[in-house]
């Protein structure tokens, strides 16, 4: 690997980049099926929350870390931490997290890109999602889609391929959002749906609503293993990262509850089930573009707009991952691409093959492989991965506030002001560790 370390060329890069990695399935599949999941608007108004007070001080702590460590996860805490500590362990657990993702991440890129492929050939009216996830060469034909283009891109240097890329795909994303949110506010049961969507409903706010917000929060962000830290290795010391944060979580946010504005209408209109889990995007939104004049346009233009989605985290995630890989091998980029690709590839087929050929019911009734890799990634990497960045952060055991403070107050913008600091010392670290616990407790494990 070269001893220069490679660059972002703007700033408009980096703010793409990172808010590409931020936004995916985890806005436009997850969010809206845990909407439904959760009863709707309190859910909603508890996850905005949950993206002010824990996710804007947790991803300023991680842009932090990686910005002054100019390094990726598995090398960032052995730059930063004194001698004889043991943060750089967690960087092991960053890289474990990435890799655990993605293993069922590329699988859902592949559904994604399979849905986009039959409705842009006219074969939309077979698709169905059971039919899909139980076809083995469906699944694993599109997974090695995803995992190909993903690393194909990589191969080339930062800014003349995942820098350029992700621009263009992003805009391309925003402006089809955009269109299709319009044309679902057209709908006759936009004025119910959005009832739904937008209006808490205060009774049905509880604990599993709380720690699923949180959860969410942090998936779409992509806080706690390191994905977001990468990013702030490739890029200077021009701007504070508290107004950079704030800046990805808002454009995080918009597409997540603009993916709400598409669905739920949608959802009232055809009389399709908000409870439905993870299948509710597909088999919800095929129904709907199946039954509708026009569908096989919007159908295709929304499915587009979901395989822009995945691949802008994938491809985050990936960078993530092939940096900690060269900078432990010293691989070039083509190199480390292809191992990476292989080894990723291989993990995946236990998800993409999990409804098929490796049955695995790791809780639940109805569970599988994804269900176990969202559980690892979910319910522990990522909370528990954004309280070590706090305490790391925050505490004199490990880099310590002041100089946190100096390297995410560098540059022009919003500063992090001492008045701020019980937030970021007690107040993330406090809600963080009691609602994993929480989580932990009242999870559905059997």
């Amino acid at each position: 690997m070269s001893e220069q370390r490679e660059k972002l060329g703007s700033r408009l890069g980096f703010i793409m980049l990172s808010a590409g990695c931020a936004i995916g399935c985890g806005n436009v599949w997850k969010f809206p099926w845990m909407t439904g999941q959760f009863g709707g608007g309190g859910f909603v108004l508890i996850y905005i929350f949950c993206l002010a007070l824990l996710g804007l001080p947790s991803l300023t702590m991680e842009f932090a870390i990686g910005r002054a460590s100019q390094a990726s996860p598995v090398k960032m805490y052995q730059k930063l931490e004194k001698p004889g500590q043991k943060w750089h362990i967690h960087g092991i657990f960053c890289l474990i997290g990435n890799i655990a993702l993605m293993s069922f991440y590329t699988v859902v890129t592949g559904w994604m890109i399979y849905y986009f492929v039959k409705f842009l050939t006219g074969q939309s009216q077979s698709l169905g999602f059971v039919s899909m996830i139980t076809n083995p060469t469906v699944n694993v034909v599109y997974l090695l889609i995803a995992v190909v283009v993903g690393f194909g891109v990589l191969c080339f240097n930062l800014q003349g391929g995942l820098e350029r890329i992700t621009k263009y795909m992003m805009t391309a994303l925003l402006v089809l959002m955009i269109v299709l949110a319009i044309h679902s506010a057209t709908l006759k049961g936009a004025k119910e749906g959005l009832a739904f969507y937008l209006v808490p409903d205060f009774s049905k706010i509880n604990g599993s609503v709380i720690v699923g917000a949180m959860n969410q929060a942090f998936f779409t962000l992509s806080i706690g293993i390191g994905a977001m830290s990468i990013f702030g290795s490739y890029i200077g010391k021009e701007r504070s990262l508290m107004g950079e944060s704030l800046n990805i979580i808002l454009l995080d946010t918009f597409v997540a509850i603009m993916a709400g504005f598409i669905m739920f209408p949608a959802c009232f209109t055809y009389g399709i089930p908000l409870n439905a889990g993870p299948s509710l995007l597909f088999d919800t939104m095929a129904t709907v573009f199946n039954t509708m004049a026009g569908g096989r346009i919007w159908g295709t233009l929304f499915f587009l707009f979901m395989v822009f989605a995945a691949f802008s985290t994938e491809l985050a995630v990936f960078e993530n991952i092939l940096a900690c890989i060269r900078e432990l091998t010293g691989w070039s980029r083509p190199k480390g691409c292809v191992v990476c690709g292989v080894g990723i590839f291989a993990l995946s087929l236990t998800t993409a093959l999990g409804y098929s050929v490796f049955h695995f019911q790791p809780f639940k009734a109805g569970t599988a492989w994804l269900d176990f890799w969202d559980f690892i990634v979910s319910t522990n990497l990522l909370p528990l991965g954004a309280l070590v960045f706090s305490v790391f952060c925050c505490y004199r055991i490990g880099w310590g506030w002041d100089k946190f403070i100096i390297e995410a107050n560098a540059g022009k913008g919003m500063k992090v002001r001492p008045w701020m600091k019980p937030v970021f010392k007690y107040f993330v670290p406090i809600c963080i560790g009691a609602l994993y616990l929480y989580g932990l407790f009242s999870f559905e494990w059997k």
